[in-house]
């Protein structure tokens, strides 16, 4: 079970993050808890430890099917998040943020929206298919290719306008996301 336990998203929840419960699946943990507290004040037997560990195991799957349903059920709250996210990113973007600090972590944007990055990428995969930093590599394409098509600054001046430190990693991930060069992209234009 020590080994298994790492599976569960949910024990990387902040402090001001919950597990949204109705009445029913409520019911259904408080139930087990019940069921854990009965059998460690009964007698102990050679059975105890295993229908222990057993309980537990089955509150933390509940526990973890009631955490990925949340992400179906609360869609009017996620979307705000998600409008929120972009919202972040493209403030983020159109400042000057990119050359001072470079780009945000996952870290920097779950901060500041105010939630753990484990919440923030699973609300993300459920919503969008796509993990934080595919937001992020996401917005950053977009911005390139902006600057690739509306101005006539060089590859290496538009990879540090983005805060990169190399040019040469600025191209490699373009090519890897568009399956062209940012040159190549560029003459599309012309």
């Amino acid at each position: 079970m020590a080994k298994r336990i790492k599976q569960y998203d949910f024990f990387g929840y902040a402090v001001h993050e919950s597990l949204f419960l109705s009445e029913k699946e409520e019911r259904a943990i408080i139930g087990i808890l019940q069921y854990i507290k009965q059998e460690y004040h009964s007698n102990i037997d050679k059975f105890s430890r295993g229908i222990i560990i057993s309980q537990i195991e089955l509150l933390l799957n509940y526990a973890e099917r009631f955490y990925h349903r949340q992400f179906i059920t609360r869609n009017i709250t996620n979307h705000k998040i998600l409008d929120r996210l972009e919202n972040l990113l493209t403030d983020y973007f159109n400042s000057t943020a990119l050359l001072e600090r470079g780009l945000p972590t996952v870290h920097d944007i779950s901060d500041k929206l105010h939630m753990s990055p484990n919440y923030l990428s699973s609300l993300l995969k459920t919503l969008t298919g796509q993990s934080t930093q595919q937001h992020i590599h996401d917005k950053l394409l977009e911005k390139a290719k902006e600057k690739l098509s509306t101005t006539a600054l060089s590859v290496s001046e538009i990879a540090y306008d983005l805060g990169f430190e190399h040019p040469q990693s600025f191209s490699k991930l373009f090519k890897t996301k568009t399956a062209m060069t940012p040159l190549a992209f560029r003459r599309t234009f012309n």
